[in-house]
């Protein structure tokens, strides 16, 4: 990444529409904290949150800090830095759907202008219900903030644009579906230029994310395996041990599919399936992660109805406590037909890739917390040597993104001894042996790059469109196909069976058990 090209602002205001929400407390004051702690932020900044709530000034400050000492690391919270930070946040009371209080938000901005010195420099982030992500660009616009023109005029008579930073950060889910991604677009491209809009998708902004790509393209003896005349399948899998929480309203408009598949999946299948950017700079990584989602191969009713499979979990009891269905979680309907569980089958086709089907899998409610990527590897085209039953050893790479991040490569070895007894072993690697175990705060990371202007990690409108376009008629299948199903699972278990059936390729293969692929798994292995 041509970190030189791009450059930290002397001065910036960031506005946090949502100030007051989860997100803000949970997520972003904690990981601005940390780049403040770190000497990462401007020489001079504001935080201006916006929100609803009736907070006093010192009252949301005291949120804050509460906040901060429940999410940051023990380590990581230190009272003295954390005071001296929370100084330059400003609470402002208003409704970002009403245009007419965006004079207020105006006149806030013009005070922290004159404070800090600041040529008004604004990063505005959305961290509001989807329902706004259409409203608030239209009335940025409305009163001019989305752009900046001195009064300066050239000789052709029009106005020229000055130097300051005007970004907009939207987050996840972008769209509903293909229909509202595209209107999406259509608003935010008539109010800011593709280069001041930054989609975040968290996923990318993790180091062992990033690392799939050192992986692949600073390592020479992996690329001339990868590919599908060395590659049988590969699988990604990102799930959860836990339910919705308090997400439940959220949650029941949203889905697994619009949660975390057509997101963070499909640009984890994109990092693994991607061609070497000539360079790696924002234009061409970016360009082949879209040529990635341009290769996914349609979708027919029958191939939804056969290769994808969604369900729900179901009450059960599971490590000695009674755990609650989806159905019955508070802002949950009853009736509820959105999936907390989805696996499918794809295929990409392209000259790399052709023939080789792709596994996703992600569910709430699962026995552990765990996202990584498996590339079986095909087995040896003659069978000299097999394991002690007679079975075939087949070599895997297993990059483990979360949690205890690390890499681990299967292979065969003969036992000591007489005879030639095979075994399948372990050459494991985790980044605790690097000196320290990564952050896994992927909102700091991307925050800073959003700051200097660097926007390779973040989705492109192209990459929203190409993607919902693959997705969207698997939604729209099963909203009118009701002989679809959507089956339960207890919580705390796998999924539901009939997801084996996708990748079973004649009873030959099955899901891995992520819980057994490091050989220190009782470390983070909750089954």
């Amino acid at each position: 990444m041509q970190q030189s090209t791009f450059k930290m602002p002397e001065s910036l205001v960031l506005v946090i529409f949502g100030g007051s929400g989860d997100l803000t407390k949970r997520k972003l004051i904690p990981s601005l904290y940390q780049l403040y702690k770190n000497g990462k932020m401007p020489e001079r900044f504001s935080i201006l949150g916006l929100g609803r709530s009736a907070f006093e000034q010192e009252k949301f400050i005291l949120h804050l800090d509460e906040g901060l000492k429940t999410y940051l690391d023990k380590k990581e919270y230190q009272a003295k830095t954390a005071k001296e930070f929370l100084r330059h946040i400003e609470y402002l009371e208003m409704d970002p759907s009403d245009l007419s209080q965006y004079n207020r938000l105006q006149t806030s901005l013009d005070m922290l202008d004159k404070k800090i010195d600041n040529p008004a420099n604004y990063i505005f982030y959305l961290a509001t219900p989807p329902s706004l992500y259409g409203v608030i660009p239209k009335h940025l616009k409305a009163i001019g903030l989305n752009k900046c023109t001195s009064t300066e005029k050239t000789k052709s008579g029009r106005k020229k644009t000055c130097e300051s930073i005007r970004r907009i950060v939207i987050e996840k889910p972008f769209g509903h579906d293909l229909k509202s991604a595209l209107e999406l677009n259509k608003i935010y491209k008539s109010a800011f230029n593709e280069n001041q809009l930054y989609r975040i998708d968290h996923f990318l902004g993790k180091e062992t994310v990033q690392n799939i790509m050192a992986l692949r393209f600073a390592n020479g003896i992996f690329e001339p395996l990868w590919n599908r005349n060395y590659i049988e399948r590969v699988e990604i899998t990102a799930v959860e041990n836990m339910g919705v929480e308090s997400r439940g309203g959220f949650y029941d408009q949203t889905g697994a599919m619009r949660d975390m598949v057509q997101n963070h999946l499909s640009q984890l299948v994109a990092l693994t399936a991607m061609e070497p950017p000539v360079q790696f700079n924002e234009e061409l990584f970016r360009n082949e992660v879209v040529k990635v989602y341009q290769s996914f191969r349609s979708l027919t009713p029958d191939d939804i109805s056969k290769d994808v499979v969604r369900g729900q979990y179901t009450a059960s009891k599971w490590k000695n406590e009674q755990h609650k269905g989806y159905r019955e979680e508070d802002k949950v309907s009853d009736k509820s037909r959105t999936e907390t569980f989805l696996a499918m089958k794809l295929f990409i086709d392209n000259w790399r890739w052709q023939g080789v089907p792709f596994y996703i899998r992600t569910g709430k409610m699962m026995p552990t917390k765990v996202s990584e990527i498996v590339i079986h590897f095909k087995q040896t085209p003659h069978l000299v040597f097999g394991l002690k039953d007679g079975s075939a050893v087949s070599n895997q790479l297993i990059i483990r993104l979360q949690p205890n991040e690390g890499i681990v490569l299967k292979f065969a070895v003969k036992v000591p001894g007489s005879g030639f007894e095979v075994k399948k072993v372990s050459m494991d690697f985790t980044y605790d042996q690097l000196g320290g175990v990564p952050s896994g705060d992927a909102y700091s990371k991307l925050l800073e790059d959003c700051m200097l202007g660097d926007p390779t990690l973040f989705t492109r409108s192209d990459a929203v469109e190409t993607s919902w376009n693959f997705f969207d008629p698997i939604l729209q299948e099963w909203s009118k196909n009701k002989k679809i199903p959507l089956y339960g699972y207890p919580a705390g278990t796998w999924g539901p069976p009939e997801s084996s059936h996708i990748i079973e390729e004649g009873k030959v293969h099955e899901w891995t058990n992520p819980c057994k692929n490091l050989t220190n798994s009782d470390l983070y292995c909750e089954l």
